[in-house]
């Protein structure tokens, strides 16, 4: 490389998400970058000119290791939706000046649907305008709902720490026995798709029976049938632990979380804040069976856990990070790495570029037949995809007994 790069992290965070900041400093570096600029809070940052030089925070292979194990976006993120170009060519007219000014050859954004669709605009007016830079998309959701690729980073830590917890909020629920028994309805992240409920699933081996139900967001919920189902259940045994996506909906598309209470807050990119379905659903359960109920949401836990991170995760998420600069540097652009499964055992995975317009704004669900023909729990199928994604562990560097991480003063982040 001969000039400079550009990295930015956008989206909801992850574990794993500052193992491809770390990949592409290094990637670049050792590809000869004179300068490796990281954006402050993603493209929203870059318009206001907010931007660091990593060498000022990587100094040494522990800063590294560190920025690796640190949860979190390190550069802080954003949610900003730029328009269509044909909208406002001066947001582009001033991103484009900015790079110029930073003499940028590779533009590398690290996110989800939303920030490739980022990539796929400013790839756009490179070309109509002849613009050199070279923009690529690196892969980041614990949603795992990127199309094309076969999991995206961030997700198998996620997976390991609902499965995790799953299993410690099943233990703890048959400590007690109350009269007429106890319902634990957890939810989990997922607007959409349900690869995370469905990770709900790994809980269950010869120590533990695994959740009782589990819904996704792929099919729609009878709330009727749901109370028909923990009744039976309750019948059966003292305790019933349930697993759904906070984005389940009836069958007129209504989310359960709305027949609660409002959903005020929508992003720049439309989607509603969902809250409260388990709270909703624990609430009408103890009012038609007159049992304890609790309602329990992961909620950002599910995201942050480096504590709980899979080796498996972290390490493909540092090679996205370096593929990423590799493919700019070799002259793609308005691409995005995506992970291609070469065998299931022994578990290996390689990386491809792929044409971003066809991944951004584009939603990979759960297989229908990976969900039982009742729609309540997931099946074999599923639990051996997730399965090789949350193998092996990544030890914190502990300091006084508590991890620690990579840290960027607060101040830096402010104008």
């Amino acid at each position: 490389m001969e000039k400079n790069v550009i990295v930015g992290q956008s989206g909801g965070p992850t574990a794993a998400i500052n193992s491809s900041l770390a990949g592409v400093y290094r990637t670049a570096k050792d590809r000869g970058a004179k300068k490796v600029y990281g954006m402050l809070h993603g493209i929203q940052g870059l318009l206001e000119e907010r931007y660091i030089d990593l060498a000022d925070h990587i100094k040494t292979e522990l800063d590294a290791e560190l920025l690796k194990r640190t949860p979190a976006a390190f550069l802080g993120s954003c949610r900003f939706k730029l328009p269509e170009i044909h909208e406002d060519r001066e947001v582009y007219e001033k991103i484009f000046s900015i790079l110029d000014k930073l003499e940028i050859e590779a533009f590398i954004y690290i996110g989800g649907n939303d920030s490739m669709d980022t990539i796929k605009k400013l790839s756009d007016y490179a070309i109509i305008t002849g613009h050199p830079t070279r923009f690529v998309g690196c892969p980041k959701t614990i949603d795992n709902d990127l199309a094309l690729t076969d999991h995206t980073p961030g997700y198998g830590s996620a997976a390991k720490y609902i499965g995790t917890s799953m299993k410690e909020i099943i233990r703890d629920s048959f400590c007690l026995e109350y009269n007429k028994g106890l319902v634990t309805i957890v939810e989990i992240m997922g607007r959409n798709a349900g690869w995370l409920t469905g990770a709900a699933a790994l809980s269950e081996g010869e120590d533990c029976e695994g959740p009782d139900l589990i819904y996704l967001p792929e099919l729609p919920f009878d709330i009727r049938k749901f109370g028909e189902r923990v009744k039976k259940l309750l019948a059966k045994k003292p305790s019933v632990v349930v697993a759904l996506s906070e984005g389940i909906r009836t069958g007129e598309g209504k989310y359960v979380c709305e027949l609660g209470n409002s959903v005020d807050f929508v992003d720049a990119f439309g989607h509603k804040q969902l809250s409260g379905t388990a709270a909703f659903l624990a609430n009408y359960i103890a009012g038609e069976l007159g049992c304890k109920t609790r309602a329990i949401e992961l909620s950002t836990l599910q995201r942050s856990a480096s504590h709980a991170a899979s080796r498996v995760d972290i390490l493909e998420a540092y090679q996205v990070g370096g593929a990423a600069v590799k493919a700019a540097d070799e002259g793609d652009s308005g691409k995005m790495v995506v992970l291609q499964r070469l065998s299931d055992d022994p578990y290996q995975c390689g990386t491809e570029v792929k044409d971003v317009h066809k991944i951004a704004n584009d939603e990979k669900l759960v297989p229908r037949e990976w969900v039982n023909k009742e729609g309540t729990y997931v099946t074999n199928e599923f639990i051996s995809y997730v399965r090789p994604l949350i193998q092996g562990d990544v030890s914190p560097v502990m300091v006084d007994g508590i991890p620690r991480h990579l840290y960027r003063p607060i101040e830096l982040v402010r104008r």
